[in-house]
């Protein structure tokens, strides 16, 4: 029998606007919803039960499991009396939280070039904390785009010296520094995905590259209905003839 791997947990947001509940969160286990057809949970309890043993025991990846959970519970604030949810922690306090309630000392930023004061502003607050920040940024070693095989079209300022990124190398540096954790800055995609790929520390992010939101990209995710509307039916033009 073949298991179905087409998962659309997504889809659950129609069910939760409705009840205020899904199967696999319920105030009430008794009277959770069914499962719905595209659930993992259905033809795949065997992957879901082995992941959660390695949260279990002494090893590096539970302890994350389990400050990473602690964490979670220190973000809210519980009000005596009642039972609303109240979040009272910022990312940049919870980044911190889990890197103290792991033990980690030295940190890491892969920083974008165009967020060297938002890096420096976080390493004031990570030394403050009592931290040993340290920084990299995106265009180290000033390496010319050109040397990557692409042609001044695809260049910001066609004609004009740019560095590429150097995402690997970022990694590389940090691991040479030893960092017990890295954060990503705002770096392009795939380059994190290549700064998190050779990091030997663990990767966290902090700020998500988005130039037009002000690196606040969910916001497109609320404009659907109108302001990005054009997402759901106009194709994303990556402009084929700049190759």
């Amino acid at each position: 029998m073949t298991k179905k791997t087409e998962f659309s947990c997504g889809l659950c947001s129609n069910v939760w606007q409705k009840t205020g509940t899904t199967n696999c969160w319920s105030a009430d286990p008794a009277r959770r919803p069914d499962k719905p057809g595209y659930c993992p949970t259905q033809d795949h309890e065997d992957v879901i039960r082995e992941s959660f043993d390695l949260y279990r025991g002494n090893t590096e990846d539970a302890k994350m499991a389990q400050v990473a959970t602690k964490v979670e519970g220190l973000c809210y604030q519980p009000v005596p009396g009642s039972d609303a949810v109240n979040a009272r922690w910022t990312r940049v306090e919870d980044t911190i939280a889990f890197a103290k309630l792991m033990g980690y000392r030295k940190i890491g930023v892969a920083t974008c070039i165009g967020l060297l004061d938002e890096t420096n502003r976080l390493a004031v607050i990570l030394r403050a904390q009592g931290f040993d920040p340290l920084s990299v940024c995106c265009k180290t070693g000033s390496i010319d785009k050109l040397e990557l095989g692409l042609n001044e079209k695809n260049k910001v300022r066609p004609n004009t010296f740019e560095p590429a990124c150097n995402p690997v190398a970022q990694a590389k540096l940090l691991n040479r520094a030893g960092t017990d954790m890295n954060i990503i800055v705002g770096l392009c995609v795939g380059h994190d995905m290549l700064f998190s790929k050779y990091s030997d520390a663990p990767v966290t992010t902090l700020v998500v590259k988005d130039r037009v939101t002000g690196h606040n990209p969910v916001s497109v995710l609320y404009g659907q209905n109108f302001y990005y509307k054009r997402l759901q039916s106009q194709p994303v033009d990556v402009g084929e003839e700049r190759d």
